[in-house]
């Protein structure tokens, strides 16, 4: 390919608006726009990933720091759009809303007898474990949703310190909206006060963590006031007791028991999808150095990055191209930079676009039936003959 052919437009600087170095030497390189549009070069990038990928492992071939699942795959990022919780003993991973964790349940404690208390402004499991003076793990937290599909009332009955996980309820009922006042309302519960008991015509849910937790503080479903020492299931049933609580950083991997780390990330797979902008700005963001991007041949659009220096007395251009041909025709991936541009320009295009390979055809080295190679990430040059040239490349 023809760098004219690609009309790639280089950048000496950085965009203002670059996130994370990666970003802004694809900019720099002329494979995205500063508005994160996929240029000529980056779509020659991406078709050559594509074409990668008849290889459902190829991700694993390119050296990049990846988290995986069975699913799906993961390239840990400071600026990601996915949460993720990873275990470093055992590499669990799994994104935030659905990764499972080992729960501890508090001491064993015989149940007590229930006992309405007044609790007034305590909505809040904040207000009322204050209130109380208990530890917010000492408590039910309430949380109230209906059905999309059929309009069925949910009530789903959580330990005060744990955070419900959407997803996890999604992939037990179907998808939810937050239940309307009228509905609560209508199933028997007062919202900042409720509890499962005496409910009617809703499907309970309970944590996992309910069922193993006695004499908790909840809701009486009369404003201002709580119950004391409620216990599953002796005070209600559920039709469901599942795992539907997030997890966090410093929990007990499900699988070894070892700390839980919580990061972001971008993702490169899910479900033998890939996602080729991101698997490009994951490889800009690991194989890159000051200069520019430092591709992997598994990687990179181009091996070879082929570039001439106008010469006095020989026509490097048109041994330029004959070389050109003589690299297509053996089957090497070639990008020929063929501008009428100073060398100084051409050297920092190299570096900048990060072909593995330069090869540079100039006057003197031509006069003698060299050129000049010179690895990306290698300081120093080497003359090789032109008639090993392909030799050395294959």
């Amino acid at each position: 390919m023809k760098y004219t052919n690609l009309k790639i437009q280089t950048q000496r600087e950085a965009p203002n608006n670059a996130r994370t170095e990666g970003f802004a030497f694809l900019v720099r390189a002329g494979y995205l726009s500063r508005e994160n549009e996929i240029l000529p070069l980056g779509k020659e990038a991406i078709s050559h990933l594509q074409k990668l990928s008849s290889d459902p492992s190829f991700l694993f071939h390119l050296s990049l720091p990846l988290l995986h699942n069975d699913h799906e795959t993961y390239f840990p990022l400071s600026t990601g759009n996915t949460e993720i919780i990873h275990c470093a003993d055992c590499k669990y991973t799994e994104r935030l809303e659905l990764a499972q964790f080992k729960k501890t349940a508090l001491p064993h404690e015989d149940e007590l007898p229930l006992e309405k208390v007044l609790t007034p402004d305590c909505s809040t499991i904040e207000s009322l474990a204050n209130f109380l003076n208990v530890p917010k793990e000492k408590t039910a937290k309430a949380l109230m949703y209906t059905r999309i599909s059929d309009g069925q009332f949910i009530f789903i009955v959580t330990r005060g310190d744990m955070q419900l996980s959407e997803a996890k309820l999604k992939n037990l009922v179907g998808d939810v909206r937050a239940a309307t006042a009228e509905e609560i309302v209508n199933a028997g519960a007062v919202a900042g006060y409720a509890s499962p008991i005496g409910l009617k015509n809703a499907l309970i849910i309970v944590d996992d963590l309910i069922a193993q937790s006695q004499n908790l503080v909840a809701g009486a479903n009369d404003a201002g006031y709580h119950f004391k020492h409620t216990n599953y299931p002796r005070d209600y049933s559920a039709e469901l007791v599942a795992d539907v609580t997030e997890a966090k950083a410093g929990d007990a991997c499900v699988h070894c028991g070892n700390p839980l780390s919580e990061s972001t990330a971008i993702s490169l797979s899910a479900n033998s999808e890939f996602h080729f902008g991101n698997i490009l700005l994951a490889l800009a963001e690991t194989h890159h150095d000051e200069k520019g991007l430092t591709f992997p041949k598994s990687a990179a659009p181009f091996d070879v990055y082929l570039m001439h220096i106008p010469g006095k007395t020989i026509n490097t251009l048109e041994k330029a191209e004959e070389i050109y041909n003589s690299m297509q025709s053996a089957g090497i991936s070639v990008l020929f930079d063929d501008r009428d541009e100073r060398a100084g320009v051409k050297f920092n295009d190299a570096d900048l676009i990060g072909c593995p390979m330069r090869v540079t055809v100039g006057e003197k080295a031509f006069q003698n039936g060299m050129v000049e190679l010179k690895q990306r990430k290698e300081k120093e040059n080497q003359l090789v003959a032109l008639e090993k040239i392909i030799e050395e490349l294959l």
